[in-house]
């Protein structure tokens, strides 16, 4: 009775572990790249894996974007709005797999910031020079 009883909760606990989904989460990104980057596990078996970037119009390069957990309703949508006078475009796609939303890092400007930091040691080392 106990190895029938120890195989339903194995089937349940996988299949629990089968329905949930694990998304890639951005909540603040710019340009492009995310700022904050984690995980998070859907709640809901409805829920998908989603990107969402709003950009300018006219200037398509310049926007936001945010990562996570969308319910299937507002999946793959393009939405035009404006912002005091200024227009911008939000577009909504999703997925259904496992980490199926790909982080772009800001690998690029923590290069940058590495480059501005030496520099900014170099003025700063070279105004002490100066100083001394």
């Amino acid at each position: 009775m106990a190895k029938i009883l120890f195989g339903v909760i194995a089937v349940l606990a996988s299949l629990m572990l089968v329905e949930s989904l694990t998304c890639n989460k951005c909540s603040n990104g710019i340009l492009g790249y995310c700022l904050s980057a984690s995980q998070v596990t859907c709640t809901s078996n409805t829920s998908l894996c989603f990107t969402g970037k709003a950009t300018f119009t006219g200037l398509t390069s310049v926007g936001f974007n945010t990562q996570g957990c969308i319910e299937s309703i507002g999946c793959n949508t393009n939405t035009t709005s404006s912002l005091l006078g200024v227009s911008y475009t939000t577009q909504t796609t999703c997925c259904s797999t496992d980490q199926c939303n790909p982080v772009q890092a800001s690998g690029a400007p923590s290069t940058k910031m590495t480059l501005t930091a030496a520099i900014g040691v170099a003025v700063l080392a070279s105004m002490w020079g100066s100083i001394l």
